[in-house]
């Protein structure tokens, strides 16, 4: 399996387990440093390797009303301030061609978004700037598909690939955790392979915003499963004050969960690690 440098964070190959955590969405300046202040406390005092995110855009939104962030400069000049002020690599989604540029002078790891997964106009030029590349499992995609993506990635030169699974649609509205993704793409594909725990549990076709529309109490135990199936990092989204939360708010998870669950995931992270190296599968 490759190994995948975000910043100054190794993923992947025994590497310990990394978290890529922040809001759904840059809401403003003074929420998103809140918030990064404290996963810097939280992972540090963990020992925990994190990648802060917060998306500059949301263009996948159920109502054309519903808040989609600030514009792209405004956005990336929020994350180059959390990025220096906190010394943290930062990641968010690029939608179209003419955010790469731009994105990939401030984003340590570009994120190609899930219904974007196949878009061959987005991943190939995305793969040339040279910078690592997370990309999103489309819900609507077998593990096994993943490998055009990669392919696509590695033809434009870049080995530096995250695959991300965040579950699959078999029917209307619920995603399916099917565990076994992780595994079948860690060695299909060879990169490594983070876990979203936190978009597999919205509940499609009720708004983000209704308290029916997620099932964030599964988050911890999906979580848990996911790092023993061996994923190498975990996708988060968390807020401080869901209350005010702009997006998601469903589903993100609350903080206080978040500083109880990450020292058992942890834990947990550097057991599989040792059962990998003792018993490997595959």
């Amino acid at each position: 399996m490759n190994c995948v440098n975000v910043g100054n964070i190794s993923i992947g190959k025994g590497n310990p387990l990394a978290l890529i955590a922040g809001p759904c969405v840059i809401e403003s300046e003074q929420i998103v440093m809140e918030i990064a202040e404290r996963l810097k406390e939280l992972t540090t005092r963990l020992d925990i390797p994190w990648i802060f995110k917060a998306s500059f855009e949301k263009d996948n939104r159920g109502s054309a009303l519903g808040y989609s962030g600030p514009d792209m400069d405004e956005g990336l000049r929020i994350l180059q301030k959390v990025k220096e002020h906190f010394e943290v690599p930062v990641t968010s989604d690029i939608h179209r061609t003419d955010q790469i540029t731009a994105a990939a002078e401030v984003l340590d790891l570009l994120q190609i978004p899930a219904y974007l997964c196949q878009q061959t106009s987005l991943i190939i030029p995305a793969g040339k700037t040279g910078k690592p590349v997370n990309v999103k499992k489309g819900q609507f995609l077998a593990p096994e598909a993943m490998s055009s993506a990669v392919g696509k990635l590695r033809q434009a030169g870049n080995n530096q690939v995250l695959l991300t699974e965040r579950g699959t649609c078999f029917g209307y509205n619920r995603l399916v955790s099917d565990l076994r993704c992780i595994p079948i793409m860690r060695e299909l594909v060879g990169c490594p392979v983070v876990y979203d725990a936190t978009h597999i549990i919205r509940i499609y076709g009720v708004s983000s915003d209704d308290p029916k529309g997620g099932e964030p109490q599964f988050v911890p135990a999906l979580a848990k499963a996911a790092v023993a199936a061996g994923a190498d990092a975990l996708f988060l989204e968390t807020h401080t004050d869901l209350s005010k939360a702009k997006c998601d708010a469903v589903s993100m998870l609350r903080f206080d969960i978040l500083e109880k669950l990450l020292p058992q995931l942890t834990e947990l992270g550097r057991m599989e690690r040792k059962w990998e190296d003792e018993f490997p599968i595959i």
